[in-house]
Parts: structure tokens; sequence; C-alpha cells
């Protein structure tokens, strides 16, 4: 787990985009994993939106495609 100690300040904003570039690309990267996870564990579109805070449909839509492609 990241310690928001150790993140840059805000003062610097080149470090500190640079750091929320960063975390993001990680946050999505673990998203599609843990998703990916989720549906070969039987969990329903329903279920994970619920987990990650959108609607069914907005789950559906970022999610489905990369997951089918990878089979």
């Amino acid at each position: 787990m990241i310690n928001p100690k150790s993140l840059p300040s805000a003062d610097d904003p080149a470090e500190a985009l640079a750091a929320v570039v960063s975390l993001r690309f990680m946050a999505d990267k673990l998203e599609r994993k843990a998703v990916k996870e989720a549906v070969e564990q039987g969990w329903t579109w329903a279920q994970i939106a619920e987990a990650i805070g959108v609607t069914r449909q907005a789950a559906h839509k970022r999610h489905a495609g990369a997951i089918k492609g990878e089979g």
C-alpha cells in the first residue's frame, strides 16, 4: 500500500502531477485485473459496479470488451 505521506507535495506541481498520472495508471491496471478475476469467480456486473462505485452499465461498458478480448 502506498503511504500518503510519501507522496510529493502539491507545492511542487510538476512532481505532484507526475505522481497523479502514475497512481491513475496503477489504479486502472489493478481495477482491470480485479474485474477480470471477479467475472471469472461468477460476480454479476451489478456486484462489480457496486464494488467500484459506478452503474452496472458503466462497469460493463468499461470492462466487458477487454475481458472478452482476452479469452
